[in-house]
């Protein structure tokens, strides 16, 4: 699709005058009615209508053209947009489809796609949102889900989760947790290394004035 240009899946046309009257015989010429957006006047059919010509003119002709491809009566037509570069070889490019009178385009397989990718991948986004709610995770215990249906449920769940976890805390730690542990600060050590100790410098206190008492000479 241009840039700028409304996007074809998402319009429709009808002419109420033609409603009661649609059939087989007439629905290419309801079809090309020039308020029709789906309808391109530089095609074969377009020159065929102009001239008065057979129908049947256009398999020897070459370029755009519109064909009726299938007729339910009364409610669906499906009319096939197509580049004819010969009487036996023609190129679809777009399907349309007139529904009670009421005329869309037929979406194509990428639209089909990529549509239903985008639904599956909400659908799943909502999923994961839902299941990271449910999720608990101890360190002595690990993962686990806690799904609650019922607020006494999550009420009961959060109690049992309490206990647990207390309970948890007053057992002595697995083989595999002492080890995460030592490796833990062997990591931390390995980055912030402790300082080394500093030399120990022996106080020197200053010598203090002679504080003994002079003793008289004798007379």
């Amino acid at each position: 699709m241009e840039p700028g240009k409304e996007n074809p899946l998402v319009l429709s046309w009808h002419d109420t005058a033609w409603l009661p009257a649609l059939d087989p015989t007439n629905v290419m010429d309801y079809f090309s009615e020039r308020s029709n957006p789906f309808y391109d006047r530089t095609c074969n059919n377009e020159i065929v209508k102009m001239q008065r010509l057979s129908p049947d003119q256009l398999n020897h002709m070459t370029g755009l053209e519109y064909v009726l491809l299938h007729a339910q009566e009364p409610i669906l037509y499906v009319v096939r947009k197509q580049h004819r570069h010969s009487p036996n070889q023609v190129t679809p490019l777009a399907d349309y489809y007139v529904l009670a009178g009421v005329v869309y385009q037929a979406p194509d397989l990428g639209s089909v796609l990529n549509s239903r990718l985008l639904g599956a991948a909400h659908s799943l986004q909502g999923a994961l949102h839902e299941a990271l709610g449910y999720s608990r995770y101890h360190p002595s215990r690990g993962y686990w889900w806690n799904f609650k249906d019922t607020p006494a449920a999550t009420t009961a769940a959060t109690t049992t989760s309490t206990i647990s976890s207390n309970a948890a805390s007053n057992t002595g730690a697995s083989l595999f947790q002492r080890r995460r542990v030592d490796m833990l600060l062997a990591e931390l050590a390995a980055k912030f290394p402790p300082e080394p100790p500093k030399p120990e410098t022996a106080d020197v206190k200053p010598a203090k004035a002679a504080d003994k008492k002079q003793t008289r000479p004798a007379s």
